[in-house]
C-alpha cells in the first residue's frame, strides 16, 4: 500500500501569520494533533503539532535550567527556546522544513520515518503542494480495513500444520527442534518447551496468523535458567527434567 491509498485528502492547514491560539483551536475543533503550515502561495513552510505547545510561558511549563547549564548551552539556543515558549505566531513556534512523503511512498517507508523521527503525521506533497496527510490514525484505519478483508479459507489440518512449521522455520527466534504441533479441526495445540519466556507468546501469535487456524492452545513450558524449574503456560513452577516434545 502507498501513501495515496490511506492519506486524508481533506487537509486542514494554518497560515504562518495565524496566532498560536488559532492553531490550537483548529486542532481541538478538528480533533487532530498537528497542522501543516501553508503560506499564501500554497507552499508548505512548516508543521505545528501538540509537541510545540508543551512548554509554554502561559502554563508555566517553559524549560528552566540551572544558570551553569544555561552558560554551557549558549545564548543562541536559549534565545530559540524563548521564542518557541513565548512566540504568539505560528511561524515562531512551528517546525520548519518538515519531513514529507510523496503519494507513491510505501507505508513501510512511512512507518520507518515515523519511528525514526518520532513523529505522528506526514504531509503528502505533489509538486511542492500538500495534497494529503498520513497520520497514525490513517495507518490504524488501513490495518482495520485490511483485517476485515482477509479471507478465512478452509484448510486441511495437514496443510495448516505444514504452514505453521514452515513459518516457525523462518523465524530466527523459534526453537523449532523443541516444538511439536498438533492440529485437529483447525484447532492448533503447541507442545514442548522454549528457551526464553517470550517465545511462548510469539509462537502462539505466529500460529494464529496462519490461514485456517481457528484457535491456538499452548502447552509450552519454559525452563527457568537459574533455578532449573519448569514454568508452564499458567506460570506454575514444577521440578523435574526439561520436557521434550
Amino acid at each position: 500500500m502507498r501513501a495515496s491509498d490511506v492519506m486524508s485528502s481533506r487537509v486542514i492547514a494554518v497560515a504562518p501569520e495565524a496566532t498560536v491560539l488559532e492553531a490550537i483551536e483548529l486542532m481541538l475543533g478538528n480533533r487532530i494533533s498537528g497542522l501543516p503550515v501553508i503560506d499564501d502561495t500554497g507552499a508548505l513552510v512548516g508543521i505545528v503539532t501538540e509537541g510545540d505547545f508543551l512548554r509554554r510561558a502561559e502554563t508555566g511549563t517553559e524549560r528552566k535550567r540551572p544558570h551553569w547549564l544555561e552558560f554551557l548551552i549558549g545564548p543562541d539556543h536559549l534565545a530559540a527556546e524563548y521564542v518557541r515558549s513565548h512566540g504568539r505566531r505560528v511561524a515562531e513556534v512551528m517546525t520548519r522544513d518538515p519531513i514529507t512523503a510523496a503519494e507513491n511512498t510505501s507505508l513501510d517507508e512511512i512507518v520507518q520515518i515515523m519511528e525514526r523521527k518520532r513523529i505522528k503525521r506526514l504531509p503528502v506533497v505533489r509538486a511542492g503542494k500538500v495534497v494529503g496527510i498520513v497520520s497514525r490514525a490513517n495507518l490504524l484505519h488501513a490495518l482495520a480495513s485490511v483485517s476485515r478483508d482477509l479471507p478465512a479459507p478452509e484448510k486441511s489440518d495437514g496443510e495448516i500444520k505444514r504452514r505453521i512449521l514452515d513459518e516457525f522455520e523462518r523465524q530466527p527466534w523459534a526453537p523449532i527442534a523443541l516444538i511439536d504441533v498438533i492440529v485437529k479441526n483447525g484447532v492448533v495445540e503447541l507442545w514442548g518447551s522454549v528457551t526464553e519466556a517470550k517465545q511462548r507468546e510469539a509462537l502462539k501469535v505466529c500460529a494464529e496468523n496462519i490461514p485456517g487456524v481457528k484457535k491456538v492452545v499452548s502447552h509450552l513450558s519454559w525452563v527457568e535458567p537459574i533455578s532449573g524449574l519448569v514454568i508452564d503456560e499458567q506460570g506454575t513452577a514444577h521440578g523435574g527434567a526439561k520436557p521434550t516434545p
